[in-house]
């Protein structure tokens, strides 16, 4: 059974609110995003491995995958 994967994500700056939809990269992780609207750069929360799964709507594709890799991360 193959698990459909969710590649865009909305992300929501914590500092103004900002929300953007986003494709998710399959190839990397995204350490930083900087916020169009205030340039504040978003880094991963402790415990996270992307800024999509702390700020996104839907968490980074190899979590989707793999969801009890939660706190390895996508890059381990």
């Amino acid at each position: 059974m193959t698990q459909d994967v969710i590649l865009e994500s909305e992300l929501t700056c914590p500092d103004c609110g900002l929300k953007k939809r986003e494709t998710m990269p399959t190839d990397a992780c995204q350490w930083f995003y900087e916020c169009e609207q205030c340039h504040t750069v978003l880094k991963p929360k402790a415990g996270d491995c992307c800024v999509y799964c702390s700020y996104g709507s839907v968490p980074c594709p190899p979590i989707q995958l793999s969801p009890q890799s939660k706190g390895r991360g996508c890059c381990s």
